[in-house]
C-alpha cells in the first residue's frame, strides 16, 4: 500500500475520563510528582515526557466523543499504562512513601521484566517496569 503522508510517530495526549476530578488530579500530583500544565473546571493535563494525560469530567466526555458512547462505570480495566523506570523496587518504595497502593509486584515476569501495578481513583491501571 502506497501512503503519501507518513503515519505519526507517536501518541500526543490520552483523555483518561474521571468521576471525580478533584481526586484524580490530587492523586496524579501525589502519585507522579508531575505539575498539572493546563486545568480548567472540567479537566487537568499532566505532561508525561512529551505524552499529555488529560484527566476530562465524565460530564464532559459525551461533547467530545460524540455519537460514541463512554463505557459505563464498574465495566473493568481495558488496557494498562506501563512507564519504564530504572529501578521497579526503589520506585514501589517511593510510590508507597506518597500514599499510592500496590494492585501487585513488584514482580518477576515470565517474559523477563519486573512489573508493579497499580490504579488511580478512575480505575485506570498504571504499571511500572524494567
Amino acid at each position: 500500500m502506497d501512503q503519501k503522508t507518513p503515519w505519526p510517530k507517536e501518541i500526543f495526549a490520552v483523555t483518561l475520563f474521571v468521576e471525580d476530578l478533584q481526586a484524580a488530579k490530587e492523586f496524579y500530583l501525589r502519585a507522579f510528582g508531575l505539575p498539572v500544565v493546563f486545568e480548567d473546571g472540567n479537566s487537568a493535563v499532566f505532561k508525561f515526557g512529551e505524552l499529555l494525560i488529560n484527566l476530562l469530567k465524565t460530564t464532559s466526555a459525551d461533547e467530545l466523543i460524540k455519537p460514541a458512547k463512554m463505557a459505563e462505570d464498574g465495566a473493568g480495566s481495558c488496557f494498562v499504562f506501563t512507564i519504564h523506570v530504572d529501578d521497579v523496587d526503589a520506585m514501589c518504595a517511593e510510590l508507597s512513601a506518597r500514599g499510592v497502593k500496590l494492585l501487585n509486584g513488584p514482580m518477576d515476569r515470565p517474559w523477563g521484566i519486573r512489573t508493579a501495578s497499580f490504579m488511580d481513583p478512575g480505575g485506570y491501571i498504571w504499571e511500572i517496569a524494567k
